[in-house]
């Protein structure tokens, strides 16, 4: 996902590897950078208020606005100096931020010719994205241009992105890794705290951004309604089905061997009593993820531990 810069070009670009090296330093991993296009998905979407998760349900004049908002963010996230006619100026360089839906969708304007463009791509259905730097310069553009005379990039440009990230895991819209089914059933429920008990069930194992539940629940407190005092997390223990959290539980789902989820995700486990000291210890004894075939006869556990339990691992 990280390859190293060609050292093939014609000419060495000072200015680009000192970018290249700088965003290294700010993000070596790309999740800084996953985020800020998961937000975007998620701000441009705005499910809380309309239901929607897909950008086939997005209006055209919204599908335009997901790159601006996408470097709104990114300059939030990483502090970027303001260019005097690109975006961003990051190591001292001037550098434009272009996003397209499609790989080498890019539209150039002239301010952006000769200069440094921080080009990224990715696809919500897919979770990946991708973000790479070229210098925009004639030998990498097409010969054509439009009527506001922005250009793209040609084949061969498009050969000549340093790529810091190629088809990176994005957080994954849940969502969008369903079958219609489930989702119909979810979002069949009238009430919002049916659409988030049912979204639990249904997404057993899988991640779940906080704006998933928000969608599903379409409402101002929905992260309320997966906790206790009668929220998802109470309702489906009753049916072995715990919830954890990313802030709270992380070392619960690394007990269970389920994906861990970051701060910001949920995941539901569907557990059994384990028959040795394996697993997550929880409502004093050991618990383990309920395989095919499991029949669950208890509810899950709570939560929380008294002090002098043995460690959760």
């Amino acid at each position: 996902m990280d390859p190293e810069l060609q050292d093939d070009e014609p000419t060495r670009d000072d200015a680009l590897q000192e970018v290249v090296t700088e965003l290294r330093r700010l993000d070596p991993t790309g999740e800084r950078w996953a985020a800020v296009i998961r937000h975007t998905y998620d701000v441009i979407y705005n499910g809380q208020e309309t239901g929607r998760y897909r950008w086939d349900q997005l209006m055209k004049t919204e599908k335009t606005h997901f790159g601006t908002l996408f470097e709104i963010f990114a300059q939030r996230e990483f502090e970027f100096d303001g260019g005097d006619t690109t975006d961003f100026r990051i190591a001292g360089h001037q550098v434009d931020a272009k996003w397209s839906q499609s790989m080498g969708g890019w539209m150039l304007p002239p301010e952006v010719f000769d200069e440094l463009a921080l080009v990224a791509t990715g696809s919500d259905h897919d979770a990946v994205w991708s973000l790479g730097i070229i210098r925009v310069t004639e030998a990498v553009r097409k010969t054509s241009r439009n009527r506001d005379q922005k250009s793209s990039l040609s084949r061969e440009g498009l050969a000549r992105v340093h790529w810091l990230w190629r088809d990176a895991p994005l957080p994954p819209n849940v969502l969008l890794q369903l079958d219609s089914e489930q989702v119909d059933r979810i979002f069949a429920h009238k009430f919002g705290t049916q659409r988030t008990h049912e979204l639990f069930r249904a997404a057993e194992g899988r991640l779940v951004h906080r704006s998933i539940v928000a969608t599903v629940s379409r409402q101002l407190d929905a992260q309320k309604r997966v906790r206790g005092n009668g929220g998802s997390r109470d309702i489906l223990a009753k049916e072995s089905i715990l919830i954890l959290s990313g802030k709270y539980h992380r070392r619960i789902a690394i007990a269970l061997g389920v994906p861990v989820p970051r701060p910001d995700e949920y995941i539901s486990v569907r557990v059994v009593p384990s028959d040795d000291d394996t697993g997550a210890y929880l409502g004093g004894r050991y618990w383990r993820q309920a395989r095919d075939g499991d029949t669950a006869v208890l509810p899950a556990p709570p939560l929380h531990e008294p002090k002098d339990s043995p460690d959760e691992r």
